[in-house]
């Protein structure tokens, strides 16, 4: 097992450039998970780790190594593929033994070392049988135990669970994080799946066009996203983004006034008619009942009549997507179960103001809450 560290990595494709000034270390036995849209670098960064890309510069360590020049086969990492990359002509035993056996390693030691892979794959079974006769999820833990038999320093997965089914992809999920668990080797996978990076990962990397966005831990990121692209990618669904511009009375939201909390007012210094754009949470807005707040004394509260658009009953959750008057915005809330609304109707929301965000409207930074200690 080692620490994985990069030191402001590049890498360019002619005059492309894929990842740009990428930095972080990676502590012996963590898991990291490194997510975002297509496209945004992260699987380039697990290929130059991996040696199957050459950074076109800055440093790369494994251990206290340096990889820059060391080839892929030298650098003692294992690596699972989205297609699983299993030999089609070998049996489950084989390829697990595959990686041993280029390495030399004795007969009898290949032979209990698969053993042993089998078992905590509950592949015991399965040991003579081609991957054709695999199913999905069957041949991904093959791919698994193929790396894990190697006892590498670093595991680096990519996309691994993107084939499977919903069911499979969930069961293979908990699997991975046991696995993990009990072997505790330093771990780098790549998912553009927020729901895997906030269960699998002790820290996340949240990159978008070839930068890092945000390094932190799943429920962190989750609390006090650093910009819009983090809040708006992690969350199912994603956080409501509404442009408004300040009044001396409150935020005005498509000719709808939501108060300014107390808070707010302390902490930032804002300038009527200038725009910003306000963040909330699905899981933050409910339906309006007067008379409850009344009851309770509840004052800070924002409201908005909406007409609803989309219901989706999940049985234990309602979803509903729902426009403010005038407006094609659509507005994510997630409701109890027992609620009924149906298309068409008009409803008064209340916004939880006390998990309100507000971003700069031009950069999309978060300038409120201003920090997360």
């Amino acid at each position: 097992m080692a620490k994985v560290r990069l030191e402001e990595i590049k890498r360019r494709f002619n005059n492309v450039t894929a990842i740009e000034d990428i930095s972080f270390e990676i502590p012996d036995g963590e898991f990291w998970v490194l997510v975002g849209p297509s496209g945004c670098g992260k699987s380039t960064i697990l290929r130059t780790i991996a040696g199957l890309e050459t950074a076109t510069s800055g440093k790369l360590f494994i251990g206290d190594r340096l990889m820059n020049n060391i080839p892929a086969r030298q650098r003692d990492v294992a690596m699972v593929f989205q297609n699983y990359a299993l030999y089609p002509h070998m049996t489950v035993a084989e390829n697990i033994a595959f990686g041993l056996q280029m390495r030399k390693v004795d007969a009898k030691l290949i032979q209990e070392r698969v053993a042993t892979v089998a078992r905590s794959l509950s592949l015991e079974h399965l040991l003579d049988r081609k991957p054709k006769q695999l199913s999905g999820g069957q041949q991904q833990r093959v791919a698994l135990g193929r790396a894990i038999a190697r006892e590498p320093q670093v595991f680096l997965l990519d996309e691994p669970l993107s084939n499977l089914d919903a069911q499979l992809r969930d069961d293979t999920r908990a699997e991975l994080k046991q696995l993990h668990q009990e072997l505790g080797i330093t771990t780098v996978y790549v998912t553009h799946d927020q729901v895997e990076a906030m269960t699998l990962a002790d820290k996340i990397v949240v990159l978008n066009r070839g930068r890092i966005q945000q390094i932190g831990e799943p429920q962190s990121i989750y609390a006090f996203p650093a910009n819009q692209m983090v809040a708006t990618f992690l969350g199912n669904p994603p956080m409501n983004i509404l442009s408004a511009k300040y009044t001396n009375d409150g935020f005005d939201v498509g000719e709808q006034l939501i108060a300014v909390p107390e808070i707010i007012r302390e902490k930032l210094q804002l300038r009527p008619g200038q725009n910003y754009d306000l963040g909330i949470r699905p899981e933050h807005i409910s339906i309006n009942e007067p008379q409850r707040r009344r009851e309770h004394g509840e004052e800070e509260v924002g409201e908005l009549v909406v007409e609803v658009k989309v219901v989706e009953p999940l049985g234990r959750e309602t979803l509903i997507r729902a426009s403010l008057p005038g407006s094609t915005v659509l507005l994510n809330v997630q409701l109890g179960g027992n609620v009924r609304v149906n298309v068409g109707d008009r409803l008064s929301l209340q916004l939880d103001l006390t998990q309100l965000f507000i971003f700069d409207s031009i950069t999309g930074d978060r300038i409120f809450p201003e920090s997360s200690n």
